[in-house]
């Protein structure tokens, strides 16, 4: 019975803070709003690519090889495709293919 409630408590909280933006902003969406809602995500890209990227070794083998070049595939492919899902997870599988199997 527990994990149930724990459940529908998690639930409810979800959908409130999926309508609640919708609830505050009836009638017209402020302008600082707005623009967070542009600049976000490409802040939020750049900072999970810093994340990712700010343990790497570049001064001891392999020179941070095998992530520059499954970053460069992810890169490649979003240009090439426009799919998101394709170039995240072909770029994580070369990564792990190359950690894995190469370096």
């Amino acid at each position: 019975m527990n994990a149930v409630a724990l459940i529908a408590v998690m639930a409810f909280v979800t959908a409130m803070l999926r309508f609640l933006p919708f609830l505050v902003f009836r009638k017209r969406t402020p302008a600082y709003i707005v623009y967070l809602g542009s600049v976000l995500p490409a802040a939020l890209i750049g900072m999970l690519v810093v994340y990712c990227l700010k343990d790497v070794q570049i001064t001891s083998a392999p020179h941070g090889l095998p992530e520059l070049l499954a970053a460069a595939a992810v890169v490649l492919l979003q240009a090439w495709k426009r799919n998101s899902l394709l170039s995240i997870l072909a770029g994580t599988l070369l990564y792990m293919l190359l950690t894995q199997l190469v370096f």
